[in-house]
């Protein structure tokens, strides 16, 4: 039996647990009464198990779309190809989704990888510590005459999504908030998603709305932030968006 170091050890267990042989670990782990290959199916099964159970926390959409056991086969998959490289395990995922988009056998549902793009992005958005939020207040002791030049963004853990499904109510459907079908061809939408108290929630933007928020990177001025959601919308009123991203305090205190 050859000796491992420790680092060596580390990396064969780990291996072993997400599925590759490792004779000299075999070797070490090997008992009389129970063979290498049936303890190190205990610490992988478990290691699958868990780690599949929380990625089901966190695409809980997904997970509600496709059943139980499907979703464990996609998980088994994504575990075996990207496992977690850090101890949180609310922070693993983030390339779950263009896992799904890529996976053959979820060709034919078109909308999932939105999906769970959306559920990540609500996950961030929960996890977030956002900073304060601009208020309307804090906007009115500007000077006028600074009001274009003023640099805005988001507050840390709000994100946008563009999808060309209705994945707002495809979640609806998914956490049983709404039972009514869905035409996937009636178009996309495009979503701010946010902290809001102790939950995240996302909301509907028009698309001059969401121009706006994607000029609102820190280093865009107002004024040509203004511009762009014009362009892309002639019926974007400033008037009516500026009331909405302060009541959704999805906008960073400068």
């Amino acid at each position: 039996m050859s000796a491992l170091s420790l680092a060596d050890l580390q990396t064969a267990f780990r291996s072993a647990c997400l599925g590759s042989d490792s004779p000299d670990l075999a070797a070490l782990v090997d008992g009389e009464r129970i063979g290498a290959d049936a303890r190190l199916r205990i610490y992988r099964h478990h290691v699958f198990d868990s780690l599949s159970t929380a990625l089901g926390a966190t695409f809980s959409s997904v997970l509600s779309l496709v059943g139980e056991g499907f979703f464990r086969m996609l998980a088994r998959e994504y575990i075996a190809h990207t496992p977690p490289s850090g101890p949180v395990l609310s922070e693993y995922g983030a390339d779950f989704p263009d896992f799904i988009e890529r996976h053959e056998r979820v060709r034919d549902l078109v909308y999932l990888a939105d999906a769970a793009r959306l559920d990540w992005a609500l996950t961030r958005a929960y996890g977030s510590d956002g900073g304060t939020a601009l208020t309307a207040a804090a906007l009115a002791a500007i000077a006028p005459e600074a009001l274009g030049e003023l640099r805005l963004r988001l507050r840390m853990g709000v994100s946008l999504l563009r999808s060309a499904y209705p994945v707002d109510r495809i979640w609806a459907v998914a956490h049983g908030k709404d039972d009514a079908s869905i035409d996937l061809a009636s178009g996309g939408v495009e979503l701010v998603v946010f902290q809001r108290d102790d939950d995240a929630a996302f909301a509907r933007l028009t698309r001059g709305e969401a121009a706006m928020l994607v000029a609102c990177d820190g280093a865009t001025g107002l004024a040509v932030a203004l511009e762009r959601a014009s362009d892309a919308d002639s019926s974007f009123d400033f008037a009516t968006a500026l009331p909405k991203f302060l009541n959704l305090d999805i906008l960073a205190a400068p």
